[in-house]
């Protein structure tokens, strides 16, 4: 047997019913996370926290605090979902059988096979519209596509061998690439903002909430492999606010730059001398982001199908994220929808973590693949969802045309403190309170 506890030492189990082995320390965790947190997505994402759709632009202070504010606490949700895998050793779904029971954890295990193929897809187009940029439309975006595709497949099949080469080799070199672009921009005088507001600030601090939290669901992935709840939870806490809020305070200065142009805000970071090398870094390094969908995608579906390969899922779920890379072109609907199954998770990671925590997780939590089903669970779940969908239906049309009219039933109207995660969370935890509580007397 190895003496070597290094993440290249072993590899994540081909099985669900394998123990996963206990080797990330802190900086294997912090690397991994700090390279999620930082996007080319990122970058473009910055200008609805600039400028939150319906209202003025922010003051620079104010884009400021509201990315740093809604970064630290998505990131604590994600931890904290993280946190639960660190304790049971199990990936995301199939903690999910302790809540639910095993066939009742279909259900978010569906909703997160759908979004994180979605999300894979788009990953792969933004790497091949990055590569667009840089080499001036001269690479095929089909080649883009494939090569990138192709590398996220390999990056999942073996996982624990792409966060130790993420550690040691990447998380330095985008640490560079930021710091050189950071450097360079901040050397050239910021333009006048114009008419400016703080009244966009909450809806401000819930697009920086929203996109940080949006890796709840995968985050027991990846945390499974911490050799404590605690390195687990610090290291994604540190590692994805930093990272997620260095890249959107880049982002917004590099958009002031191109007067808020977002189809110039590439051209801010090659026109800076010798940029398109630095370029090259954060375009590379997005493979993560497409590895971490794919990965996840295969872990999700080993909960549906525990006695199957993950190397034999991660390559399917590759091969098709790529061919539907390769096929759409039209995002604006597709994001909307992959937003709307987003917001199945806040909530639900609520009820994870009370029930968990405070309930009879530690004590009574069934992973088997014959724990009873508790549908008890499903009403605080959805609670949370209704909760959201109140606050922001989102811009699914018939969606949220019909969340509008309940909306107008009800006499309840987001207003400019309205926060939808963060509500949801809220009221999907008390919901789960209660529920434990009872439990107990019982």
């Amino acid at each position: 047997m190895t003496t070597d506890s290094s993440p290249r030492a072993q590899e994540a189990p081909l099985l669900l019913s394998t123990e996963p082995p206990r080797t990330f320390g802190f900086a294997d965790q912090a690397a991994f996370w700090t390279n999620l947190g930082v996007s080319l997505i990122g970058f473009t994402g910055a200008v609805y926290v600039l400028q939150p759709p319906g209202y003025d632009r922010l003051p620079l202070l104010g884009a400021v605090l509201a990315t740093v504010v809604g970064t630290i606490v998505g990131t604590s949700m994600v931890a904290a979902a993280g946190a639960v895998g660190a304790g049971t050793g199990a990936p995301a779904m199939a903690n999910f059988r302790g809540l639910f029971g095993t066939k009742l954890s279909g259900l978010p295990t569906v909703a997160n096979v759908v979004q994180c193929i979605g999300w894979g897809v788009y990953e792969l187009t933004v790497i091949a519209a990055g590569i667009a940029a840089l080499t001036s439309d001269r690479v095929p975006h089909a080649v883009a596509v494939i090569a990138a595709g192709v590398l996220s497949t390999v990056m999942a099949i073996w996982p624990m061998h792409v966060v130790g080469i993420l550690r040691r080799y990447v998380t330095v070199a985008v640490g560079i690439a930021m710091l050189y672009f950071t450097v360079q921009m901040l050397r050239q005088p910021l333009p006048d903002l114009g008419q400016t507001s703080w009244s966009g600030f909450f809806p401000a601090v819930d697009t920086a909430l929203a996109v940080a939290v949006s890796f709840v669901p995968l985050a027991a992935d990846y945390t499974r492999h911490s050799r404590s709840v605690k390195v687990a939870g610090g290291a994604t806490v540190i590692g994805y606010s930093v990272a997620q809020i260095w890249c959107y305070l880049l982002g917004i200065v590099a958009l002031l730059h191109v007067g808020g142009d977002l189809n110039q805000l590439f051209d801010s970071f090659l026109g800076i001398t010798a940029g398109w090398v630095f370029f090259a870094v954060l375009v590379l390094r997005e493979t993560d982001q497409s590895f971490a969908n794919v990965y996840s995608t295969a872990m999700s579906l080993q909960n549906l199908l525990p006695r199957v390969d993950r190397r034999i899922l991660a390559a399917v779920v590759g091969v098709l994220a790529t061919v539907f890379a390769l096929n759409v072109r039209d995002f604006s609907s597709y994001a909307n929808f992959l937003l709307l199954i987003g917001s199945v998770f806040v909530p639900l990671t609520a009820v994870l973590v009370v029930d968990y925590f405070f309930g009879r997780g530690r004590t009574g939590w069934d992973l088997s693949d014959n724990s009873p089903a508790r549908p008890i669970m499903l009403l605080p779940w959805a609670i949370g969802f209704t909760v959201y969908q109140l606050c922001n239906p989102g811009s699914v049309l018939w969606w949220a045309d019909r969340w509008t009219g309940i909306q107008d039933a009800l006499g309840v109207h987001p207003t400019w403190w309205t926060s939808a995660s963060l509500f949801s969370f809220l009221a999907a935890g008390a919901a789960t309170g209660v529920v434990v509580v009872v439990g107990r007397r019982r």
